[in-house]
């Protein structure tokens, strides 16, 4: 069987539905899964375990150009590449304008069908050419997670039942330079990524508690690593890490590099942002800051366990040092003792 997944962008988004793909692959082994993506983000789909071709678009880029020279030529291309092979199932996981748009360009098999999503879930966005594109638009409850929303959305396309275990099949490289790279100085205990940028100001934490923070790993015997993503992020990196031995900001790194140096790190700490999201598709131990409630919709998904690895601290107007440390103390232990 031939599928087509269709979810384009955002970072987080894209990570969050890798399970979905992981679930397909153990109702259904033969299945051959192609992936279309935004081409910023392909290089971390390359990392998804199942994943046969990867599609990669710049709708992000035409849009802003649609009638240029490069952009009709470029559309060209990537109408043949999702054209090549006609598909047994597309599934538009994403239900915006854009990801109808490429479900409806598709190309069925004979009986092939196109599926996606009939309503909006809560804090997700939605648009009704998603709905009119499929031959089946499948309704979810509006309360539902977004890891949650990709599994079912499949898993009721293709009439299978969600495994209870949760798998992202994101895979690192273990690439013997980043293991170099990031391996604990002699007598720490390892190293901890600070991921503080986020692209929304709301969501971010007070600089004043992230050199907090950072001092008290240094003080436990951790080190530290800041990536960044824009000259602003690197600043508040260099902010951060200012007094501190044991603190490295990091160079600019492509995802799949990103991904590589990440999962050599002994966990990380983090605010609502893509690069957390994939510190958890990891399984490393985490902590998720978060300033709205928000964490029941895109935070971990573990927190209900007894000892959980990872998990979300939220408060407003922002989360205490105090209580993110305590969080980090109990995942932390808990994935001592797993």
């Amino acid at each position: 069987m031939k599928i087509l997944i269709v979810k384009l962008s955002s970072l987080g988004d894209v990570v969050h539905a890798m399970p979905a793909v992981q679930d397909i692959l153990r109702a259904l082994p033969e299945a051959k899964i192609d992936w279309v993506v935004e081409r910023g983000f392909a290089p971390l789909v390359q990392r998804c375990q199942g994943v046969h071709r990867i599609i990669a678009s710049d709708l992000r880029r035409w849009r802003k150009t649609p009638f240029s020279t490069d952009t009709r030529r470029a559309w060209s291309v990537f109408k043949l590449a999702l054209q090549q092979e006609p598909y047994d199932a597309v599934i538009d996981l994403q239900g915006l304008t854009k990801s109808a748009l490429v479900s409806w360009l598709a190309r069925l098999s004979p009986g092939g069908q196109r599926y996606g999503l009939a309503n909006q879930t809560e804090g997700s966005s939605f648009e009704a050419p998603a709905r009119w594109v499929a031959h089946r638009a499948i309704t979810l409850p509006a309360h539902c997670h977004a890891v949650t929303r990709s599994r079912d959305l499949c898993a009721r396309a293709l009439h299978y039942r969600v495994p209870d275990e949760l798998v992202f099949g994101l895979l690192a490289q273990q690439d013997q330079t980043a293991v170099q790279a990031q391996a604990p100085e002699s007598g720490l205990h390892g190293v901890v990524a600070l991921v503080h940028g986020t692209s929304r100001a709301d969501k971010q934490w007070p600089l004043a508690h992230w050199r907090a923070l950072a001092q008290r790993l240094d003080g436990a015997g951790f080190g530290v690593v800041l990536p960044h993503g824009s000259p602003a992020e690197l600043q508040t990196a260099h902010d951060i890490a200012q007094g501190l031995a044991h603190a490295r900001v990091w160079p600019v790194l492509p995802l799949d590099a990103f991904t590589d140096a990440l999962a050599t790190c002994s966990g990380v700490i983090g605010v609502d942002s893509g690069l957390s999201h994939i510190a958890v598709a990891l399984d490393l131990p985490h902590v998720q800051i978060y300033n709205f409630d928000t964490a029941w919709r895109t935070g971990p998904v573990d927190e209900s366990k007894v000892s959980p690895r990872q998990c979300s601290v939220f408060a407003q107007p922002t989360p205490s040092v105090d209580a993110v440390w305590q969080a980090w103390q109990i995942v932390l232990s808990n994935s001592v003792h797993a």
